[in-house]
């Protein structure tokens, strides 16, 4: 059952939330720690909503690392990542410093904040891209996925340019959001890294155009490609990582 109402912050004491802010292991002590932290980042209501669920009350995502839900800081919707007592890290910090990266060429959610246990960012409010694809009729629907397609292969581009490896866009079903007016959004920087040799926009190209059930999907929208010649200028585009080498990937993709 979805939980509308926003939960403040004195009422997260209840032991169904108080497990979420704690998961999966729940202490006082901890539980403690935490709440002082979300004051600091001057949340003052989470909002228990989404498709997925913990201790069946409903969340935005959960993953390895953290769970997401909605928070309210003053009257502003935000997203709110909760670090895992489990987590194969001690802090947000790391996450944090990747997702700044990105938003310094204006790359995923805007950083708002951050505590050892807590990661705040942008609510982008949109469908997740292998279900955006899904909502697509007949009318404009090549010229729209051409042009998502391209503004998020562009976007990968940019990490690449920028030295910053996504980690997870070889399998991303979780990791593009398309917002209402068509944008992507990459999200999830959590394996994030400067110092591994990038690979986003092969690794991107490979997810939506070469093999996959959304890249099956996309040919049945978009037409057939030929992957053998894609496969070729994508290894041409690994050697030298230029411009003109990363348009003839998306020219043979057939969407430049």
């Amino acid at each position: 059952m979805q939980n509308n109402r926003q939960i403040p912050l004195e009422s997260l004491e209840e032991e169904k939330y108080r497990r979420i802010v704690c998961y999966p292991t729940y202490k006082p002590e901890e539980f403690a720690r935490r709440l002082k932290e979300l004051q600091k980042l001057n949340i003052n209501a989470i909002k228990f909503t989404g498709q997925k669920h913990v201790y069946n009350i409903p969340v935005l995502g959960k993953g390895c690392v953290g769970i997401v839900v909605a928070a309210y800081r003053k009257d502003e919707k935000v997203a709110l990542k909760i670090r895992r007592t489990d987590a194969n890290r001690t802090t947000m910090q790391h996450e944090a410093k990747m997702l700044k990266k990105a938003n310094q060429i204006n790359i995923g959610p805007r950083l708002l904040g951050f505590t050892k246990n807590f990661l705040l960012m942008e609510y982008v409010e949109g469908i997740l891209f292998p279900e955006w694809i899904k909502t697509l009729t007949q009318k404009k629907a090549t010229k729209r996925l051409c042009l998502v397609l391209r503004l998020v292969m562009e976007q990968a581009w940019r990490l690449d340019e920028a030295g910053l490896d996504h980690g997870e866009l070889s399998h991303a079903p979780k990791h593009i959001i398309v917002k209402a007016n068509d944008i992507p959004c990459i999200v999830d920087f959590e394996t994030s890294s400067v110092s591994r040799s990038v690979s986003n926009a092969t690794s991107l190209c490979q997810y939506v155009f070469i093999g996959s059930p959304i890249a099956k999907l996309i040919q049945t929208k978009l037409g057939k490609i030929n992957e053998g010649n894609l496969i070729t200028t994508l290894r041409t585009y690994k050697k030298n990582r230029n411009k003109k080498n990363f348009d003839d990937v998306l020219s043979k993709c057939g969407i430049l």
